[in-house]
């Protein structure tokens, strides 16, 4: 049995997805990363898998659940609101084990789900449709015997792991999209979508919220939201924005010698002293 505050932030959390307005889902990889997400007012937070490996000092999909664990952990030690976490494809390899998976994950205090339906132990394979309705089945079994409303995002990588020609990759996602909700998924991500026309195609193909992954070519927010996009996030691109001005800072002071941008764009000290201090948070925005 989970805690109450833990069952009402699941419940708000997938609520959050019924819209408007659009739910905008910033991707954190760290506590402190998280901590400011909340701070500056969004909603509800995700963790990205690719960032947080980047920011253990692996590849993408080589940390172990251990260490995946220990960052839920710390994010949703230091935020007040619903975190959903980037499992990849669930670390393990049976239906049994990946439950054990989804287990330590709602312990480590996060109420929902990204899972995707390729694997990294096989590059560029999806999983059978059969077993990844199985899987998510059983994950919504697990959740309803500990008393929490979960929220699964499941992921499709047809379009990640392009095949065949462009209609037999819309109309695979469209099956497998349908078949993960029909499964009890509460939303569905097609990543690797940019086009909107494509977008709204799939928005009337299938039957339930549908999450879009934010590129520099996908349509604004607002765009989004007047199609009908229920959820928006950024996998890594957030850590890759920062990591870029990292780098540009670093230029100025090794080419330059100088630490301008660095001084501009800094977050005052009392502020990041305050960070973990501060009793009072700002409460995020409905």
């Amino acid at each position: 049995m989970m805690s109450r505050l833990q069952k009402e932030k699941a419940i708000q959390f997938r609520q959050f997805h019924q819209g408007p307005p659009t739910l905008v889902l910033p991707n954190a990889w760290d506590a402190a990363s998280a901590y400011l997400f909340e701070r500056v007012g969004f909603r509800a937070i995700a963790t990205t898998s690719s960032g947080v490996a980047a920011a253990l000092g692996y590849a993408d999909g080589q940390i172990s659940r251990a260490m995946m664990l220990e960052v839920i952990e710390r994010m949703t030690r230091v935020v007040e609101c619903p975190v959903t976490a980037d499992i990849e494809a669930g670390h393990e390899n049976t239906v049994d084990e990946m439950l054990q998976t989804i287990r330590a994950v709602i312990m480590a205090g996060a109420v929902g789900i990204n899972i995707e339906d390729s694997t990294h132990q096989a590059e560029g394979v999806l999983v059978d449709v059969s077993f990844q309705v199985e899987l998510i089945k059983a994950l919504k079994e697990l959740a309803l015997s500990m008393a929490i409303p979960f929220v699964v995002n499941a992921r499709t990588d047809v379009y990640l792991l392009p095949t065949g020609d462009e209609a037999d990759r819309f109309d695979q996602a469209v099956q497998r999209a349908n078949a993960y909700r029909q499964a009890g998924a509460d939303c569905l991500f097609v990543i690797g979508v940019r086009d909107a026309d494509i977008i709204r195609k799939l928005l009337q193909a299938i039957k339930g919220p549908l999450n879009i992954l934010a590129t520099r070519t996908t349509p604004s927010i607002a765009e989004l939201a007047r199609l009908g996009v229920a959820r928006v996030s950024f996998g890594s691109l957030m850590m890759r924005a920062v990591l870029g001005r990292l780098r540009h800072l670093c230029r100025e002071l090794l080419e330059q010698e100088t630490y301008i941008s660095m001084s501009d764009g800094a977050m005052p000290e009392a502020e990041f002293r305050s960070l973990f201090t501060t009793p009072q948070r700002s409460v995020p925005r409905a």
